[in-house]
């Protein structure tokens, strides 16, 4: 069996264990999710088995169950992405306030569909779930920062102005 520290940096594994201290000793299951973030963002935004894998070993946790969370939510990737994630929400409130129209226009704009990712690796687009901005809709996330009350100018500035 590995020791811990044979799994990731210390670096990695101190954000682990300020994770670690937020909840009680017998509840590991409940670093997962932010465990999951942490090794996303140290792997250039993905993750792979062998990731999962070794967080399941980490927390002494059956690897299904962090295969469950990593492939239930849309905020982690399990492929190689681009260096700017648009996830742009395609839900009800969303969706009758223009999404639609919003991911065609990016779609158009980029030369991709959603789901896909620039040729030069700059951009990946997605369609995605309730963000919970309703209020806001139609939203866009930009590595993890919302947009809300889009239109197609505001979305074009957001896309021109990433590297």
């Amino acid at each position: 069996m590995l020791e811990k520290s044979e799994l990731f940096s210390q670096e990695i594994i101190k954000k682990l264990q300020a994770w670690e201290l937020r909840y009680p000793k017998d509840q590991k299951r409940s670093v997962i999710l932010p465990g999951l973030h942490v090794l996303q963002d140290e792997h250039g935004g993905f993750l792979t088995t062998e990731l999962m894998d070794k967080l399941a070993l980490y927390l002494d946790v059956p690897a299904p169950s962090v295969y469950e969370v990593a492939t239930f939510y849309s905020m982690y990737d399990l492929e190689k992405v681009g260096r700017h994630k648009l996830n742009v929400c395609t839900n009800v409130s969303c969706m009758l306030n223009g999404a639609k129209k919003i991911v065609s226009h990016i779609e158009d704009k980029l030369g991709i569909k959603a789901g896909e990712t620039t040729e030069d690796g700059r951009i990946t687009l997605r369609s995605v779930e309730c963000q919970g901005a309703c209020c806001g809709a139609p939203m866009l996330e930009v590595d993890k920062v919302f947009y809300e009350n889009l239109t197609i100018e505001k979305v074009d500035q957001i896309i021109d102005s990433l590297e």
